[in-house]
């Protein structure tokens, strides 16, 4: 039995996988509490995660029904770019900023700056700086809470903090380390000479963790915590990664020609590369390092469904009933133009944006028209970024689609007509944890001498709904083409993209 746990932005899920059978026996879920202010904060307490998996822990456990010493090991995805700051206790200093946390755009702008813009960004790190990566946090620590900031002994991301805290042991994947901005995406190695733009004395650097490859463990798990989650001494702790690495494995995109494609809070598009992608073009393309020995090309956009469900609390309809009436509303829903940006975006590389609503007069001004629309207007963000892909040469034979808006029939033949290309979804829908479960496997496997592949892992364990295949609709893809066209240059007339 293997755990995978995946700590996002909303909760912590944990499932427990049977290696033998092939298949998930136990669940479990908790939420997570936000800190969030006007001004773009998004933070998290790091305790609340630890308390969250416990309690998903035992969910899973009993739902599983078996006894907890037969689990052999433990995989765990966490949310990208958050900062977790550590004393020389090991003490967390103050809450995590998140990947959504927007409040450090300011000291992305700075910072971008000092490399030398988008172009000495890329020859430094291999990627453009974008808001939301951990560099900021960092430069916006030390002006706004001096005293925090000296006090860092070890920085860490949300996923090498829940390692550090089953383990003891601190360490960073190469996967999740690049996207921090301080890390050198085609060596992968840590760049100083960037943290030193923030702390020329060298203590950033000292503070960074040694780096794992993804087949290789952190450690095994504290004896004092295994007898309290009532686990043997020997369950080893796998490195893990970051939600999007572990989503990949999870959801088997780890060759060319497929493409993960996630409906959650935040809306993701992400594929495998054997080369590294993305050094051409505007640099919204994220070229990260996989956690299978590649490179993970990906876009981000902020609003997705957190977008679609400010629109369904507006009109306080429950999910049927907003789908429901979303159906209703044609194809480019009568000239209404949603731009969702609610939290500012990424992609486009939109930090500062606000929510636009356009095209409305008095016969378009309908709820059907406003559910659809904000369908419609995350998924041309998503579109967008899927262009950037394809632009910078990769492949998109099949989708698989993922996330909690992967369960509307609606959204998913949207998704196929839009970007144009089957869809189809995983029969387990929590991929990240998932991934997480799997790579444990696979890293317990190399620590054990065992010579197994994790290409041969994902065939076994990632199982593809053969009843959730959509292919594009001609008639509904040149519908949606003028749609999508009206929403470019809608973008072009307010922002100038």
């Amino acid at each position: 039995m293997y755990l995978g746990i995946d700590c996002g932005t909303q909760g912590t899920k944990v499932v427990i996988l049977d290696a033998e059978q092939g298949h998930i026996r136990g669940e479990g879920y908790a939420p997570h509490a936000l800190i969030s202010d006007a001004n773009g904060r998004r933070e998290q307490a790091p305790q609340w995660w630890i308390d969250a998996f416990e309690q998903a822990y035992r969910q899973a456990l009993g739902q599983a029904g078996i006894d907890s010493q037969a689990i052999r090991g433990i995989g765990v995805s966490g949310q990208q770019h958050g900062l977790v700051v550590l004393d020389a206790s090991g003490a967390v200093i103050r809450p995590a900023k998140l990947w959504c946390d927007t409040e450090t755009a300011p000291q992305n702008a700075e910072l971008l700056t000092l490399l030398g813009g988008d172009e000495g960004s890329r020859a430094r790190l291999g990627l453009t700086l974008a808001t939301g990566y951990t560099l900021s946090k960092l430069l916006w620590l030390k002006q706004r809470e001096p005293e925090s900031f000296g006090r860092i002994a070890h920085i860490l991301l949300p996923h090498d903090y829940i390692n550090y805290w089953l383990t003891g042991e601190v360490a960073a994947e190469y996967g999740d380390a690049s996207g921090t901005g301080y890390f050198d995406i085609r060596t992968r190695r840590w760049v100083p000479e960037v943290l030193a733009l923030i702390a020329p004395d060298g203590q950033l650097e000292r503070a960074l963790p040694p780096l794992r490859e993804a087949h290789q463990a952190v450690g095994f798990v504290r004896s004092e915590l295994a007898a309290r989650l009532g686990l043997n001494a020997q369950v080893r702790v796998s490195s893990g990664g970051g939600d999007n690495m572990m989503g990949a494995i999870g959801t088997g995109n780890i060759s060319a020609g497929i493409v993960t494609l996630s409906l959650g809070t935040s809306g993701t598009v992400y594929a495998y590369s054997e080369q590294v992608p993305g050094q051409e073009g505007p640099g919204l393309l994220a070229p990260f390092c996989s956690s299978s020995n590649g490179w993970l090309p990906l876009i981000c956009t902020m609003n997705l469904t957190s977008a679609a469900n400010a629109v369904r609390e507006l009109f306080d309809l429950n999910l049927e009933d907003f789908n429901r009436a979303a159906a209703k509303a044609p194809i480019g829903c009568e000239g209404v133009i949603l731009l969702p940006f609610f939290n500012g975006e990424r992609v486009p590389a939109l930090p500062d944006a606000t929510g636009s609503l356009l095209g409305l007069n008095m016969q378009n001004m309908t709820p059907a028209n406003l559910c659809r629309g904000v369908l419609e207007g995350t998924s041309f963000g998503l579109r967008y970024g899927l262009d950037l892909m394809r632009d910078a040469g990769i492949e998109v034979r099949q989708i698989r689609l993922i996330g909690g808006g992967a369960k509307s029939a609606l959204w998913r033949q949207m998704i196929a007509d839009i970007m144009q290309a089957p869809v189809i979804c995983p029969r387990i829908g929590e991929a990240a944890a998932l991934g997480a479960a799997i790579q444990a496997i696979w890293c317990d496997c190399h620590a054990g001498g065992f010579d197994v592949s994790l290409g041969s892992l994902c065939q076994r364990y990632v199982v593809l709904d053969s009843d959730s295949v959509l292919n594009p609709n001609p008639e509904s893809v040149l519908a949606y083409e003028a749609a999508y066209a009206r929403y470019r240059q809608t973008l072009s007339g307010l922002h100038g993209l």
